[in-house]
């Protein structure tokens, strides 16, 4: 039947597509030897009908047949015009497949694939971000030269796309459109720039890998960049970042100097002594200079070594060997328990890493000797596997183990992996070369396996025993008269051939076994391997030499043998050998030394590890597993003798810091803020905790504000003069302008200490002549903002003797440390420990870090306190401590979150001076520690808060707790519901921040319970529990909706509560933050699930 009649039937309304299917089984079958071609045409007339339907169903479903028959790895390529048809269709799940097509065969079609071009660039401007992107890669697919200029506008476009996935396709399209058009190099290289400079982590690995294909040797590029991806590395994607580390390592390599220099300044200290002081000093520095680690060379180990505990086997020895190539030698050891995790992966992941392991044992044993256990050889692996093992139990063998490891030796010999027992034998040999305690009883035991029934052990064994007998050969006539009885036994060339050499090298010493060996080897001459008859010829020459009575007429025989041979090496070597030992008129001035040429003392064989030579390839790389330079490998710089310049790096950074925090701003900001709440404070000191609201808030906007711009500063700075009534009237205007720039402002609010210094030192004398006009209470205030924190304290103790009214005094504590919104490293003074009830009602206010208009931080659903262990009394000799989260905005700082911990001392004596000791926190996390406690009485308790700004992640905040005689190390880690703040939000304005969250932004579930846990109240209960979110009023009796923002960046969190019909319920989270949101949805799920 033609495809016309198909068409027909399909406009006319008749039959399904599987009918049409059906109905082409029937017709084109014809008998004979075309049956089982038929058949296949018959497939492939289906789906272009279906694909020629006017019903979308039956185009989706013959594309989905068509992209299956494509994984499997069958040919699709001839339904290529029928599908390039489609290319066009509105429904956007056909579109995605078609283009998914297209990708892989439009190079095979490319003048079908041209003449969609148009519509090609038509999606590239897409509403959909999936279609655009999809667009990208089909176009860079086709790799015709003539639409380079389209693809390089292409990419060009894509780059700039608000869509980071769009983003990210424009990166890989660099690489294809490379390789199709180097000339295209420059105008690449430009795009390259731009992306390199784009915060999206999706964006991140992609742009780096386009960079290593297109312009590696553009370091230039890397610098502005460099921290930014230090940053962005934990949350790039799992193959991004192992491509992102790899080109750090190379970038790292050229930009700072060594870290493993040794200290040689012994003799410089005994020259100094008659030097001058400035030549002394100049040594010194010079001496000292390898010692300073660059703060950038250190931001890089500090933050990828989290990433040593990635689940992806290929980051983890990504980060191996970053931290074998660039950091100090003595912190390389943290990664040997990572690679050793890595063993326990499919063989393929093994045999890489055990390769390295083995080029790593042996420079660095002490790395891997405590994981000895781990290179045991199992059963089950396979031979490669167990090969490198014992290449690394060789390496690692010493003193102290080689007892151990000579035990599990015994074992792999009887092993039936032939190949493996031959390599156990020769790791023996090498362990009495290394270790020459153990070289007599490694001797024996290979001799005692010379009576092995197994022929391979043997032959194996004599040829390392004879390695092992030329380091000492005197005093081990007796074994090498055993092995000569075996001659009669042992097949093997290798092992007849060693124990003629052995035999020959020491014929003196055997003057009576030799001759006999040489006899009976002339007897089976012709008949032994070329390897065995060329040792037969050198045994022959030497007894000729040294007894030439016994032997002489032997050797003639066998020099005659061998001067007919088939193999050409052994008639030239009977050729050499005759006319060097055998006088006679034509003999060259050689003759006379034949004995001191055949019988010179040969040096002992070095037995080395096979990856010796393999450390000059950078690790983890195809040319190190090779021990071959591989096409594409780029190869690490030595470290530069002097580091080039610094400042290249911190450019941005810079600006940055110009843009939003001007030098001389952070004490102006802190008296201005002084001067607002004070004022406010005497007018209306009665009512407490709305005044402080709204002081919080001016004092938390000044602060935003006052980034903005110098004209700004100028501005407070000049108001400060006024009279005590204007400034009090302008309050409440600079209010409103002040909340709208928060947003701006607040992501840019965490200070340098060395800015905070300089302004300090900058600004002193305008803040003195402004204090000297305000009023008494104005000069106290803007003397407690100058002052260090020694000072505070006393301003502090002032101000309690002249004010008695507990709330202004409450009030003055919080705002006080409010000024410390960003911690440093000074002591500062804190509040009360736990949180008073009007503290708390004064904070219940505070609008941190909001975002838009609609957000506003909400009082938190009660919920029973959750107490953690952090400290048990058994572990802290007594000291026992607790954490919970109170879930209240910290007072220390906008995006830190609260910590109670509660302190008990279960002794029966006092324990003093309770305090936090070191602190090693990952990568931008901040403390804020408590109060040292003097003294805590017997049985006494008592609770004191701490703020910590986790970066909106679940990593652990490490710290040490210090008593007077003793530091315990604990650890805090939030569960991620405590990284929120609850947010009070409309039903309207929750629809419109998740329509803007959609797509990548959003992760959902299906939720399968009893009816009765889906009440709302069970609901609410249970969501509440886990997370510290805030309920959205909802007009729908099905859908239950809780908002709340991430504390450190502000991000919304949105959790939805849909539920089905019977006892299904669909749970969606709404975020920019995908980890955590993802996070969430696996905590909330089973929570939501159980009864």
């Amino acid at each position: 039947m033609s495809s016309n009649s198909f068409a027909y039937n399909e406009q006319s309304g008749g039959g399904e597509a599987t009918e049409l299917g059906q109905e082409a089984t029937s017709t084109i079958s014809p008998s004979g030897a075309f049956g089982l071609f038929s058949s296949d045409l018959k497939k492939n007339e289906d789906l272009k009908q279906m694909l020629e339907s006017n019903k979308d169903s039956a185009k989706l479903d013959a594309m989905k047949r068509i992209v299956g028959m494509i994984a499997k790895g069958k040919n699709a390529s001839e339904l290529f015009p029928a599908v390039v048809k489609n290319v066009a269709s509105k429904n956007i799940e056909i579109k995605k497949l078609v283009y998914v097509y297209l990708v892989r065969y439009a190079e095979e079609q490319q003048d079908l694939a041209l003449l969609s071009i148009s519509t090609f660039q038509r999606a590239l401007k897409d509403p959909n971000q999936l279609i655009r992107a999809s667009a990208l890669r089909v176009l860079s697919s086709i790799r015709v030269p003539i639409i380079v200029p389209i693809m390089m506008l292409a990419i060009k476009e894509a780059s700039a796309d608000l869509s980071p996935y769009v983003r990210k396709n424009a990166a890989h399209a660099i690489q294809k459109l490379y390789s199709l058009d180097p000339e295209q190099k420059e105008m690449l290289i430009e795009v390259i720039e731009k992306l390199l400079k784009d915060k999206s982590t999706l964006v991140a690995g992609s742009v780096v890998m386009a960079f290593e294909e297109v312009c590696p040797d553009r370091i230039d590029l890397i610098h502005k960049n460099y921290r930014k991806l230090c940053n962005l590395l934990v949350d790039v994607e799992e193959w991004g970042q192992v491509v992102i580390i790899h080109m750090l390592t190379r970038y790292a390599r050229t930009q700072f100097v060594s870290p493993w220099k040794e200290d040689d300044g012994l003799e410089d200290n005994e020259k100094n002594f008659y030097e001058s002081d400035d030549e002394q000093k100049e040594k010194t520095d010079h001496k000292k200079k390898p010692y300073t680690m660059d703060p950038d060379h250190r931001l890089l180990i500090r933050n990828t070594k989290p990433l040593l505990q990635s689940r992806n086997a290929a980051v983890v020895m990504a980060v191996a060997q970053l931290y074998w190539h660039i950091s100090p030698k003595s912190e390389v050891g943290i990664i040997s328990k990572s690679l050793v995790r890595l063993l326990r992966s499919n063989r393929e992941v093994q045999y890489i890493v055990l390769q390295n392991i083995a080029t790593m044992s042996i420079q660095r044993k002490g790395m891997f000797e405590p994981y000895l256990k781990s290179f045991y050889v199992r059963s089950t692996d396979p031979t490669m596997i167990k090969t490198l093992k014992l290449e690394i139990l060789t390496n690692l063998a010493n003193e102290a183990n080689i007892s151990t490891l000579l035990r599990e030796f015994q074992t792999y010999v009887k092993s039936q992996d032939k190949q493996f027992a031959a390599a156990t034998i020769q790791t023996i040999g090498r362990c009495a070369t290394n270790i020459s305690e153990v070289t007599d009883t490694c001797l024996n035991g290979l001799v005692c396996l010379l009576s092995n029934r197994d022929e391979i052990v043997v032959a194996e064994s004599v040829v390392v025993i004879k390695k092992l007998l030329q380091m000492q050969p005197v005093q081990h006539g007796e074994i090498i008269k055993h092995m000569a009885k075996l001659l009669d036994s042992i097949t093997v060339p290798v092992a007849r051939a060693s124990i003629l050499w052995l035999i020959g090298e020491n014929c003196e010493r055997v003057p009576k076994i030799a001759p006999d060996v040489l006899r009976k080897m002339a007897k089976s001459f012709t008949s032994e391997d070329d390897l065995v008859k060329l040792q037969i010829l050198n045994l022959g020459a030497k007894l000729y030499l040294t007894n030439s009575k016994q032997t002489k007429l032997l050797t003639q025989y066998i020099l005659n043998l061998g001067k007919y041979d088939q193999n050409y090496d052994i008639r030239d070597r009977t050729r050499f050998i005759r006319q060097l030992i055998v006088p006679n008129e034509k003999s060259g001035a050689l003759s006379k030394y034949a004995k001191k040429i055949f019988l010179a003392q040969k040096p002992a064989p070095l037995l080395e590890s096979p990856f010796k030579d393999r450390d000059h390839f950078q690790l983890g790389t195809l040319s190190h597993t090779l021990n071959t330079k591989a096409t594409g490998y780029l190869e690490l710089s030595n470290w530069p003798e002097v580091a080039p310049d610094p400042s290249v790096r911190n450019v941005e950074v810079i600006e940055l810091a110009k843009e939003w925090t001007p030098a001389g701003k952070a004490k102006k900001e802190n008296s201005a803020k002084k001067f607002y709440s004070e004022s406010e404070e005497e007018e209306d000191s009665s009512d407490s905790s709305s005044d402080s609201e709204s002081e919080s808030e001016s004092a938390s906007g000044e602060q935003e504000e006052e980034g903005d711009s110098s004209e700004d500063s100028s501005e407070d700075t000049s108001s400060e003069h006024r009279s005590d009534s204007e400034s009090a009237s302008e309050v409440g205007d600079k209010r409103t302008a002040k909340k709208n720039s928060k947003s701006k402002g607040k992501s840019y609010s965490e200070d340098g200490e060395k800015e905070n210094e300089k302004s300090k030192t900058s600004d002193s004398s305008s803040t003195d002549s402004s204090s000297e006009e305000e009023s008494s209470s104005d000069s106290e205030s803007v003397s407690e903002s100058e002052s260090e924190p020694e000072s505070r304290k006393v301003a502090k103790n002032e101000k309690k003797k002249t004010k008695q009214d507990r709330n202004p005094l409450t009030k003055d504590v919080s705002l006080l440390d409010l000024d410390d919104f960003n911690p440093v490293s000074t002591p500062v003074a804190l509040p009360t420990p736990a949180l008073s009830p009007s503290l708390i009602a004064d904070l219940e206010g505070l609008n941190l870090s909001t975002c838009s208009s609609v957000i506003s931080v909400s009082t938190p659903v009660f919920v029973p306190v959750k107490t953690h262990v952090l400290l048990h009394r058994m572990s802290g000799r007594g000291l026992a401590a607790h954490y919970f989260f109170p879930r209240q905005p910290c007072i220390f700082g906008d995006k830190m979150v609260s910590v109670q911990i509660t302190l008990n001392n279960t002794t029966d004596q006092k324990i003093e001076n309770i305090h936090i000791g070191e602190k090693k926190l990952p990568m931008g996390m901040q403390m804020h520690v408590f109060n040292p406690i003097e003294s805590l009485e017997p049985e006494g308790s008592i609770t004191v808060s701490m703020g910590i700004d986790f970066c909106d992640s679940t990593q652990t905040a490490s710290f040490q707790l210090c008593t007077k005689d003793d530091c315990f190390s604990v650890n805090i880690q939030p569960p991620v519901g405590e990284l929120l703040l609850p947010v009070a939000m409309s039903e309207k304005d929750f629809k419109k921040e998740q329509g803007m969250l959609t797509g990548m932004n959003e992760t959902s579930t299906v939720i399968i319970a009893a009816p009765q846990n889906f009440t709302p109240s069970v609901i609410l209960q249970k969501v509440v529990n886990v997370a510290n979110v805030g309920v959205v009023p909802s007009g729908q009796d099905n859908i239950h909706r809780f908002a709340a923002k991430t504390v450190h960046s502000g991000s919304l969190m949105l959790v939805t509560v849909e539920l089905k019909e019977g006892s299904t319920a669909q749970l969606i989270i709404n975020t920019e933050r995908t980890v955590i949101g993802s996070v969430l949805l696996r905590e909330l799920k089973p929570v939501l699930s159980q009864g």
